[in-house]
């Protein structure tokens, strides 16, 4: 049994731009698994565990519907989203295609300046990766992709990627408990680093296709065994 490192201690929040800090602290909450898919965002309680009033909370929950962590459904209020395997199947499809252009566009069009940061991260992440601080690890993986994405310089597929990418982070997120599925995500990292640095726009493209389509298998394969009863590495 392995044991991973998660950062979702709640901290005080200030009161500057409030309902982002809270809408940032449960976003944590609910990628990290600390709120289950599926269940149901009761006010109270988090209010009293994120220490604010449910003004700021309600005005968090809707940002998060609007990039699909959370479902709001009559009756019944805000509800941590659970997709199903066919959910997470066209997910990926599209968000596969998605990661891959973004590499393409971006080993054609990335500055000195935003690959140096990309480097930067990237051995951030293998610390991480080294000390198996899981938390630290996906917040800098995400960052990477991101950049990639952003580095592209085309706001369409940027607001696209990140609508589509929005409700798969608590699935990508738990996918690394798996040991080797883990090493495998960080050696394709380095891959991308390579073909970044070298402007390699057809490998890169390649590698970020393969790399989400393995995403989606570790995925699909949690969500069975999950779905199974039997334990998941955590």
């Amino acid at each position: 049994m392995q044991t991973y490192r998660m950062t979702a201690e709640i901290i005080q929040i200030p009161r500057a731009a409030l309902h982002d800090q809270v809408a940032h602290r449960l976003r944590t909450l609910l990628v990290e698994g600390l709120i289950a898919p599926g269940a149901k965002l009761n006010e109270r309680e988090l209010s009293e565990r994120l220490n604010v009033s449910r003004t700021p909370l309600r005005e968090a929950i809707k940002m998060l519907s609007i990039e699909g962590l959370v479902e709001l459904l009559p009756n019944r209020g805000a509800v941590a989203v659970q997709l199903t395997a066919s959910d997470v199947r066209h997910a990926f499809e599209l968000l596969a295609e998605l990661e891959g252009l973004s590499g393409q566009l971006a080993a054609e069009r990335i500055s000195q300046e935003a690959l140096t940061e990309i480097r930067a991260q990237h051995f951030e992440m293998l610390a991480a990766h080294a000390r198996r601080d899981l938390s630290t690890y996906y917040r800098l993986n995400a960052q990477i992709h991101r950049a990639i994405n952003a580095a592209a310089a085309n706001p369409v597929l940027q607001s696209t990627y990140a609508q589509v990418n929005a409700r798969l982070q608590a699935l990508r997120f738990r996918s690394n408990q798996d040991e080797a599925k883990w090493a495998r995500a960080v050696a394709e990292h380095g891959q991308m680093i390579d073909a970044l640095d070298k402007r390699d726009a057809g490998r890169l493209r390649q590698i970020l296709t393969e790399h989400l389509l393995h995403k989606r298998d570790a995925v699909l394969e949690l969500m069975g065994t999950s779905q199974n009863g039997l334990a998941v590495r955590a």
